[in-house]
């Protein structure tokens, strides 16, 4: 690799450095205690909401029995651009990949797991044809089992665009936009917290696939995207929260 290389990519070893340098070791560990003084929110209320939209109560006894969507699962990229998603196909979707299943004193379980019950996953919305929605940009809010509207307007080819140019999100009736609020990890699990977030997104993913799957529905899942231009959609700052993965839902 010359020095003009080195100077694009930053670090060429970056990945090797924090696989490595994020490894417990008990030296590491020893004398490491949680501050419970600032743990971090567990919610997001976005500061930039209009109108927020309550989503339809969910129903089970919609889709195809695990063993055959299991075994029925793919990536598909191409969809019925000239369709419309039904809003309740769309809650059921966000049900399955982070809905509240259980709650105790200290925490709600959700569909996905977490390390630590943290849940640092936050979804977006880049809707297009999703029931009477305006299309823009949405963000989920668990806790209230509804959407906050954050922008309006058709942004799926700027989507597309900040994804590498992949067609398949410009014609998705619904693209889904994970972001990690870090420091809800990071406060327990302090560098390591990088690796457990990507297992989170992965989890959240493969849930929208089974789900999207029994409900006749494609997905294709994204992660190469151009980091800071999706976060400039979102208004986001790419340090303390960032987007993570991508992924397509689309009417076949």
């Amino acid at each position: 690799m010359n020095e003009q290389d080195k100077d694009r990519s930053g670090d060429p070893n970056i990945g090797d450095r924090f696989q490595q340098e994020t490894k417990y070791t008990p030296e590491k560990l020893a004398g490491h205690t949680l501050d419970w003084s600032r743990v971090p929110e567990p919610y997001k209320n976005h500061p930039a909401a209009g109108r927020r939209v309550e989503l339809p109560p969910v129903r089970f006894d919609k889709g195809s029995p695990v063993w055959d969507v299991l075994a029925s699962r793919r990536s598909v990229r191409r969809y019925a651009v000239s369709k419309t998603m039904a809003l309740d196909e769309l809650g059921l979707l966000l049900w399955a990949t982070q809905g509240i299943t259980a709650s105790t004193s200290r925490f709600e379980f959700r569909s996905a797991p977490s390390a630590g019950g943290l849940y640092p996953i936050e979804t977006y919305l880049e809707i297009k044809d999703v029931g009477t929605l305006e299309p823009g940009i949405y963000h989920f809010r668990p806790h209230r089992f509804d959407l906050e509207c954050i922008q309006t307007g058709n942004l799926g080819i700027a989507l597309a665009r900040a994804a590498l140019g992949q067609d398949m999100v410009a014609d998705a009736q619904v693209c889904f936009i994970w972001t990690a609020v870090v420091e809800r990890s990071k406060w327990k699990y302090r560098q390591r917290a990088y690796r457990y977030i990507y297992m989170d997104a992965g989890h959240i993913a493969q849930n929208l696939y089974l789900a999207a799957t029994a409900l006749g529905l494609g997905v294709c899942s994204i992660g190469a995207f151009y980091d800071d231009r999706v976060n400039a959609l979102l208004g986001l700052d790419g340090i303390r929260e960032t987007t993570v993965y991508l992924a397509s839902v689309g009417c076949l």
